[in-house]
């Protein structure tokens, strides 16, 4: 299916998605953009040294995606208004941002809360403001590290944390990472979070991968779903020497495990203006391949494309020439550019 909408630039058409942000809105993408071993699989090789340019292929298929690279380190405000920039020619886009691992993995753990809150104000300011004041912001996510764990002092620390963010200005959520935090049905997350993230109207992440059960608890009025794959073998193990997987996020869901989420967001929908689905298997672009197939099932219209995840190989050893599409290689190579994500 193509969207009706397009810009001409050069000799290339873009066909762009667009979100309606008067309705109930689901909205379906990757954890990230900038993968190698995506060249030859979705992004085609004419494009295998113009990085600049895959967040514009990317837009055409989808209308979200979920910055990573921000967890590692905060963007440089240089950064972020190259974002704003690219996305002004990209139709209605949005980015989702995760908060720096210093916060989570760091402050948090460490019980250093008001440092937590100083870092985080700062990373609104820097990251999260200028991406909303443009309406490029989707969600700003909160990954918990999975050494903080259920007690007192953490709701305590959890709390305090909260209510030195702007919830009530952007969109949080909050993804729990140790099994403290469920209660004795071992599938649903201890009633007094949600009870505090309702507080804030903070959205608790809803998981599908090794780490952590399914919940189906909603907490504010928008939901964040993450898909991680299901490598159970080396989830916690690590990968092994002769495993063709680029690593545990290599993963490929078929059909009959994505269909019962379909159930599962349609179920959501009653209560949820807005749901976020974000697929992070992002290994030889399954994730691409993967949330394609998700807005087939919830009837989300979408440009097609055929992603080739098939002979997978280790890092390092990509060949791209083995991933010849003839009819991209035939493209006009008169495509624009633009500064680098």
């Amino acid at each position: 299916m193509i969207y009706p909408i397009s810009f001409f630039n050069g000799c290339e058409s873009f066909y762009l998605p667009t979100i309606n942000r008067n309705s109930m809105t689901i909205l379906v993408g990757c954890s990230g953009w900038s993968y190698d071993d995506w060249i030859g699989r979705f992004y085609p090789l004419y494009l295998a040294n113009r990085k600049e340019e895959w967040l514009r292929y990317y837009a055409q298929f989808f209308k979200t995606v979920e910055i990573n690279s921000t967890f590692y380190r905060p963007p440089s405000e240089f950064i972020v208004r190259s974002w704003i920039s690219k996305a002004a020619s990209l139709g209605e886009f949005e980015f989702s941002v995760k908060l720096p691992q210093l916060i989570t993995h760091d402050s948090l753990v460490n019980g250093k809360i008001e440092a937590a809150g100083r870092q985080a104000q700062s990373f609104e300011e820097i990251c999260i403001a200028p991406l909303a004041k443009k309406d490029l912001l989707g969600t700003a996510l909160i990954q918990l590290s999975p050494y903080f764990k259920y007690d007192p002092d953490s709701i305590s620390s959890l709390s305090t944390f909260l209510s030195s963010i702007a919830c009530d200005r952007y969109r949080y959520a909050i993804e729990f990472r140790h099994r403290s935090w469920l209660d004795d049905s071992r599938n649903q997350i201890i009633g007094e979070v949600t009870d505090l993230l309702k507080k804030f109207d903070v959205a608790m992440v809803i998981v599908d991968g090794p780490g952590f059960p399914f919940t189906d608890q909603l907490t504010s009025y928008h939901s964040y779903i993450r898909f991680h794959g299901r490598n159970y073998d080396i989830w916690f193990d690590g990968e092994k020497e002769d495993d063709f997987r680029i690593n545990r996020y290599d993963y490929l869901y078929s059909e009959d495990q994505l269909r019962p989420w379909e159930k599962r967001i349609r179920k959501m929908q009653l209560e949820a203006k807005e749901i976020r689905v974000y697929f992070n298997n992002h290994g030889s672009a399954k994730a691409v391949k993967n949330a394609l197939q998700m807005m087939d099932f919830l009837s989300i219209p979408h440009r097609e494309k055929e992603v080739q995840v098939q002979n997978q190989m280790k890092l390092g050893t990509f060949n791209s020439s083995r991933y010849l599409d003839e009819s991209e290689m035939n493209h006009n190579f008169q495509i624009s550019r633009s500064d680098r994500a």
